[in-house]
Protein backbone atom coordinates (compact mmCIF):
# COMPACT_ATOMS: atom_id res chain seq x y z
CA UNK A 1 0.00 0.00 0.00
CA UNK A 2 1.31 3.34 -0.59
CA UNK A 3 0.87 5.21 2.63
CA UNK A 4 1.69 8.68 1.82
CA UNK A 5 -1.45 9.64 0.08
CA UNK A 6 -3.65 8.59 3.41
CA UNK A 7 -1.08 10.41 5.08
CA UNK A 8 -1.20 13.74 3.50
CA UNK A 9 -5.29 13.58 3.42
CA UNK A 10 -5.65 12.86 6.99
CA UNK A 11 -3.09 15.16 8.74
CA UNK A 12 -4.79 17.64 6.68
CA UNK A 13 -8.42 17.12 6.99
CA UNK A 14 -6.87 17.13 11.12
CA UNK A 15 -5.37 20.47 10.87
CA UNK A 16 -8.69 21.58 9.02
CA UNK A 17 -10.85 20.44 12.31
CA UNK A 18 -8.46 22.47 14.43
CA UNK A 19 -7.89 25.50 12.50
CA UNK A 20 -11.76 26.17 12.10
CA UNK A 21 -12.28 25.52 16.29
CA UNK A 22 -8.62 27.85 16.54
CA UNK A 23 -11.25 30.57 14.21
CA UNK A 24 -13.84 30.02 16.30
CA UNK A 25 -12.47 31.06 19.35
CA UNK A 26 -14.12 29.04 21.86
CA UNK A 27 -13.26 26.72 23.99
CA UNK A 28 -12.17 23.39 22.76
CA UNK A 29 -14.48 20.52 23.01
CA UNK A 30 -14.40 17.71 24.67
CA UNK A 31 -12.90 14.57 22.39
CA UNK A 32 -15.73 11.64 23.58
CA UNK A 33 -13.51 9.18 22.20
CA UNK A 34 -10.70 9.70 23.82
CA UNK A 35 -11.80 10.27 27.89
CA UNK A 36 -10.37 12.96 29.52
CA UNK A 37 -8.92 15.21 26.46
CA UNK A 38 -10.12 18.14 24.99
CA UNK A 39 -8.97 18.66 20.87
CA UNK A 40 -5.83 20.88 22.48
CA UNK A 41 -4.66 17.81 24.10
CA UNK A 42 -5.22 15.88 20.96
CA UNK A 43 -3.15 18.78 18.92
CA UNK A 44 -0.48 18.28 21.37
CA UNK A 45 -0.20 14.56 21.41
CA UNK A 46 -0.32 13.90 17.69
CA UNK A 47 1.96 16.90 17.00
CA UNK A 48 4.54 15.42 19.96
CA UNK A 49 4.27 12.03 18.38
CA UNK A 50 4.92 13.22 15.09
CA UNK A 51 7.75 15.50 16.31
CA UNK A 52 9.22 12.11 18.08
CA UNK A 53 9.33 9.64 15.62
CA UNK A 54 10.37 12.26 13.08
CA UNK A 55 13.37 12.92 15.49
CA UNK A 56 13.66 8.82 15.89
CA UNK A 57 13.77 8.33 12.18
CA UNK A 58 16.04 11.22 11.24
CA UNK A 59 18.38 10.01 13.81
CA UNK A 60 17.98 6.41 13.06
CA UNK A 61 17.54 5.12 16.45
CA UNK A 62 18.62 1.40 16.92
CA UNK A 63 17.67 1.52 20.51
CA UNK A 64 14.32 2.46 22.69
CA UNK A 65 14.42 5.85 23.23
CA UNK A 66 14.36 6.52 27.04
CA UNK A 67 11.38 9.16 26.95
CA UNK A 68 9.02 7.87 24.11
CA UNK A 69 6.50 6.53 27.00
CA UNK A 70 6.70 9.75 28.74
CA UNK A 71 6.08 11.51 25.16
CA UNK A 72 3.04 9.68 23.97
CA UNK A 73 0.91 8.82 27.76
CA UNK A 74 1.56 11.22 29.81
CA UNK A 75 3.84 14.15 31.25
CA UNK A 76 7.62 14.08 30.43
CA UNK A 77 9.90 13.15 33.52
CA UNK A 78 11.87 16.44 34.50
CA UNK A 79 14.98 16.78 32.48
CA UNK A 80 13.84 15.29 29.41
CA UNK A 81 15.56 16.45 25.88
CA UNK A 82 12.75 18.50 24.19
CA UNK A 83 14.42 20.17 21.71
CA UNK A 84 13.41 17.81 19.32
CA UNK A 85 9.34 19.26 19.28
CA UNK A 86 10.55 22.04 17.92
CA UNK A 87 8.01 24.53 20.40
CA UNK A 88 7.72 28.10 20.10
CA UNK A 89 9.04 30.66 22.68
CA UNK A 90 5.44 32.04 22.71
CA UNK A 91 3.08 29.30 24.32
CA UNK A 92 0.39 30.89 25.63
CA UNK A 93 -2.60 28.80 26.05
CA UNK A 94 -0.53 25.23 25.14
CA UNK A 95 -1.50 22.74 27.19
CA UNK A 96 1.27 22.42 29.83
CA UNK A 97 0.62 19.14 30.94
CA UNK A 98 -1.79 15.93 30.08
CA UNK A 99 -1.91 15.67 33.63
CA UNK A 100 -4.00 18.53 34.17
CA UNK A 101 -6.43 17.74 30.95
CA UNK A 102 -9.00 18.37 29.87
CA UNK A 103 -7.76 21.74 28.51
CA UNK A 104 -11.27 23.43 27.63
CA UNK A 105 -9.34 27.14 26.78
CA UNK A 106 -9.40 28.62 23.45
CA UNK A 107 -6.88 26.27 20.81
CA UNK A 108 -3.85 28.73 19.90
CA UNK A 109 -3.77 29.21 16.48
CA UNK A 110 -0.02 29.02 17.22
CA UNK A 111 -0.54 25.43 17.97
CA UNK A 112 -2.30 24.78 15.13
CA UNK A 113 0.82 26.11 12.99
CA UNK A 114 2.92 23.99 14.74
CA UNK A 115 1.41 21.05 14.29
CA UNK A 116 1.03 21.25 10.24
CA UNK A 117 4.99 22.67 10.34
CA UNK A 118 5.37 19.38 12.19
CA UNK A 119 3.20 17.13 9.94
CA UNK A 120 4.89 18.64 6.63
CA UNK A 121 8.19 17.84 8.28
CA UNK A 122 7.12 14.46 8.90
CA UNK A 123 6.16 14.36 5.35
CA UNK A 124 8.43 15.31 3.74
CA UNK A 125 11.20 12.51 5.35
CA UNK A 126 8.75 9.80 4.46
CA UNK A 127 9.10 11.02 0.80
CA UNK A 128 13.07 11.39 1.51
CA UNK A 129 13.71 8.17 3.22
CA UNK A 130 14.28 4.45 2.32
CA UNK A 131 11.69 2.60 3.91
CA UNK A 132 13.74 0.02 4.55
CA UNK A 133 16.21 1.69 6.52
CA UNK A 134 16.62 -0.11 9.99
CA UNK A 135 15.27 2.13 13.14
CA UNK A 136 13.91 1.11 16.36
CA UNK A 137 10.56 0.08 16.57
CA UNK A 138 7.88 -1.55 18.74
CA UNK A 139 7.05 -4.43 16.57
CA UNK A 140 8.95 -7.43 14.40
CA UNK A 141 9.31 -4.79 11.65
CA UNK A 142 12.46 -2.62 12.74
CA UNK A 143 12.45 -0.46 9.45
CA UNK A 144 11.11 2.66 8.69
CA UNK A 145 8.38 1.42 7.10
CA UNK A 146 6.85 0.42 10.10
CA UNK A 147 6.84 4.18 11.45
CA UNK A 148 5.25 5.14 8.18
CA UNK A 149 2.20 2.62 8.68
CA UNK A 150 1.62 3.10 11.80
CA UNK A 151 1.72 7.15 12.11
CA UNK A 152 -0.77 7.09 8.90
CA UNK A 153 -3.05 4.47 11.35
CA UNK A 154 -2.67 7.04 13.63
CA UNK A 155 -3.38 10.04 12.13
CA UNK A 156 -6.67 8.18 10.51
CA UNK A 157 -7.95 7.33 14.41
CA UNK A 158 -7.24 11.10 15.48
CA UNK A 159 -8.71 12.60 12.31
CA UNK A 160 -11.90 10.46 13.33
CA UNK A 161 -11.54 11.49 16.91
CA UNK A 162 -11.33 15.49 16.04
CA UNK A 163 -14.19 15.42 13.72
CA UNK A 164 -16.15 13.08 16.10
CA UNK A 165 -15.68 16.00 18.49
CA UNK A 166 -17.38 18.46 16.45
CA UNK A 167 -19.66 15.90 15.41
CA UNK A 168 -18.64 15.46 11.93
CA UNK A 169 -16.91 12.25 11.89
CA UNK A 170 -16.14 10.75 8.05
CA UNK A 171 -15.40 7.34 7.60
CA UNK A 172 -11.88 5.81 6.99
CA UNK A 173 -10.72 5.31 3.54
CA UNK A 174 -11.71 1.13 3.04
CA UNK A 175 -8.28 0.00 1.60
CA UNK A 176 -6.76 2.18 4.97
CA UNK A 177 -9.13 0.94 7.23
CA UNK A 178 -8.62 -2.40 5.88
CA UNK A 179 -4.92 -2.22 6.56
CA UNK A 180 -5.29 -0.99 9.47
CA UNK A 181 -7.31 -4.28 11.19
CA UNK A 182 -4.65 -6.39 9.62
CA UNK A 183 -1.93 -4.05 11.89
CA UNK A 184 -3.93 -4.46 14.69
CA UNK A 185 -3.92 -8.06 14.89
CA UNK A 186 -0.51 -8.37 14.00
CA UNK A 187 1.38 -5.29 15.61
CA UNK A 188 -0.91 -3.49 18.43
CA UNK A 189 -2.63 -5.80 19.65
CA UNK A 190 0.66 -8.27 20.84
CA UNK A 191 2.39 -4.80 21.63
CA UNK A 192 -0.80 -3.96 24.22
CA UNK A 193 -1.00 -7.21 25.51
CA UNK A 194 2.57 -6.73 26.69
CA UNK A 195 2.31 -3.19 27.87
CA UNK A 196 -0.69 -3.78 29.98
CA UNK A 197 0.68 -7.55 31.28
CA UNK A 198 -2.77 -9.16 30.41
CA UNK A 199 -4.19 -12.24 30.83
CA UNK A 200 -3.04 -15.30 29.07
CA UNK A 201 -5.25 -16.63 26.39
CA UNK A 202 -7.51 -19.52 26.61
CA UNK A 203 -8.30 -20.01 23.23
CA UNK A 204 -10.13 -17.32 22.96
CA UNK A 205 -11.62 -16.75 19.21
CA UNK A 206 -12.86 -13.56 17.41
CA UNK A 207 -13.76 -13.25 13.16
CA UNK A 208 -14.23 -9.81 12.09
CA UNK A 209 -15.81 -9.71 8.20
CA UNK A 210 -16.05 -6.75 6.38
CA UNK A 211 -19.27 -6.29 4.17
CA UNK A 212 -17.88 -3.49 2.06
CA UNK A 213 -15.66 -5.62 0.34
CA UNK A 214 -13.50 -8.49 0.97
CA UNK A 215 -12.10 -9.12 3.99
CA UNK A 216 -11.86 -11.29 7.02
CA UNK A 217 -9.97 -11.87 10.03
CA UNK A 218 -10.26 -15.21 12.46
CA UNK A 219 -8.09 -14.45 15.49
CA UNK A 220 -7.15 -16.73 18.47
CA UNK A 221 -5.95 -15.75 21.71
CA UNK A 222 -3.55 -18.60 23.14
CA UNK A 223 -1.20 -17.88 26.28
CA UNK A 224 0.46 -14.94 25.23
CA UNK A 225 0.32 -15.46 21.49
CA UNK A 226 -2.29 -13.58 19.17
CA UNK A 227 -2.84 -16.17 16.48
CA UNK A 228 -4.14 -14.47 13.06
CA UNK A 229 -5.92 -15.94 10.05
CA UNK A 230 -6.98 -13.82 6.98
CA UNK A 231 -8.94 -14.69 4.16
CA UNK A 232 -12.04 -15.96 2.82
CA UNK A 233 -11.74 -19.81 3.80
CA UNK A 234 -11.24 -22.02 6.93
CA UNK A 235 -7.88 -21.10 9.07
CA UNK A 236 -5.66 -23.29 10.35
CA UNK A 237 -7.20 -23.24 13.42
CA UNK A 238 -10.36 -24.33 12.11
CA UNK A 239 -9.85 -26.30 9.04
CA UNK A 240 -13.27 -27.13 9.15
CA UNK A 241 -14.84 -24.23 8.51
CA UNK A 242 -16.75 -24.01 11.97
CA UNK A 243 -15.85 -20.74 14.24
CA UNK A 244 -17.25 -23.25 17.16
CA UNK A 245 -17.76 -20.34 19.95
CA UNK A 246 -16.04 -17.85 18.31
CA UNK A 247 -17.55 -14.37 18.24
CA UNK A 248 -18.25 -13.25 14.61
CA UNK A 249 -18.78 -9.26 14.16
CA UNK A 250 -19.79 -8.00 10.05
CA UNK A 251 -19.08 -4.10 9.44
CA UNK A 252 -17.45 -2.19 7.32
CA UNK A 253 -14.00 -1.66 6.93
CA UNK A 254 -14.04 1.31 8.58
CA UNK A 255 -16.35 0.62 11.38
CA UNK A 256 -14.34 -2.67 11.74
CA UNK A 257 -11.35 -0.24 12.31
CA UNK A 258 -12.69 1.77 14.68
CA UNK A 259 -14.48 -0.85 16.67
CA UNK A 260 -10.99 -2.39 17.33
CA UNK A 261 -9.65 0.83 18.37
CA UNK A 262 -12.26 1.50 20.97
CA UNK A 263 -13.85 4.15 18.69
CA UNK A 264 -17.52 2.97 18.22
CA UNK A 265 -19.48 0.96 20.08
CA UNK A 266 -20.28 -2.88 19.42
CA UNK A 267 -24.09 -1.69 18.22
CA UNK A 268 -22.34 0.03 15.38
CA UNK A 269 -21.61 -3.73 14.27
CA UNK A 270 -23.40 -6.78 13.33
CA UNK A 271 -23.12 -9.23 15.86
CA UNK A 272 -23.14 -12.67 13.80
CA UNK A 273 -22.47 -14.57 16.71
CA UNK A 274 -21.57 -14.93 20.67
CA UNK A 275 -23.19 -12.85 23.54
CA UNK A 276 -21.82 -9.60 25.03
CA UNK A 277 -19.87 -11.27 27.35
CA UNK A 278 -17.99 -13.09 24.88
CA UNK A 279 -17.23 -9.88 22.77
CA UNK A 280 -16.62 -8.13 26.01
CA UNK A 281 -13.75 -9.96 26.84
CA UNK A 282 -11.72 -9.14 23.73
CA UNK A 283 -10.68 -5.66 25.40
CA UNK A 284 -9.77 -7.20 28.48
CA UNK A 285 -7.67 -9.74 26.29
CA UNK A 286 -6.02 -6.62 24.36
CA UNK A 287 -6.62 -3.87 27.15
CA UNK A 288 -6.29 0.05 25.51
CA UNK A 289 -3.67 1.75 26.98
Amino acid sequence: MDYLPHFHREVRAFEAVARWLAADGSGAPLVPSCPGWSVSDLVAHLGGVQRFVAHLVRERMTDPPDSMADLIARTPAPGTDLSFLGLPEDRAGWPVSFDDAPHRGPLPVGMVDWFTKGAAAMEALWRSTDPKERVWTFGPDQTVAFWLRIQTIEAAVHRWDAENAVGSAQPVDAGLAEDAITHTFEVMAPARRAWTQAPPGSGERFRFRRTDGAGDWSVRFEGDEVRLDTGDGPGADDPDGDSGGAVELAGTASDLMLFLWQRIPADRLDVVKGDRAALDRYFVLVPPV
